[in-house]
């Protein structure tokens, strides 16, 4: 299963938590072309995986499950203060 860092957990936490955003709120993680698509949604959909860790709450697209079941992801913020996402062999 998926596993978060902690720098990716703060920042999930920090985009899906707010006094008007509801509790089942968290990032979902779809396929995409040449990757992954990452976006913050306000809940599961149909057929989600559920990841939770440390007060974080990531939806896995199932597709997007099967590939990411022995990755870690890890997050970051820029010099321009963008979020960057990476993932990487779970052990590695």
């Amino acid at each position: 299963m998926l596993t978060l860092t902690e720098n990716a957990c703060t920042i999930v936490k920090q985009i899906t938590e707010g006094p008007d955003v509801p509790d089942s709120a968290g990032l979902r993680i779809t396929e995409a072309e040449g990757g992954f698509a990452v976006t913050a949604t306000s809940q599961p959909e149909s057929g989600d995986q559920t990841v939770e860790q440390d007060g974080a709450t990531v939806y896995l697209e199932s597709s997007a499950a099967e590939r990411l079941d022995t990755m870690v992801l890890d997050a970051g913020v820029d010099d321009a203060g963008g979020v960057q996402f990476g993932l990487a062999t779970q052990g590695a």
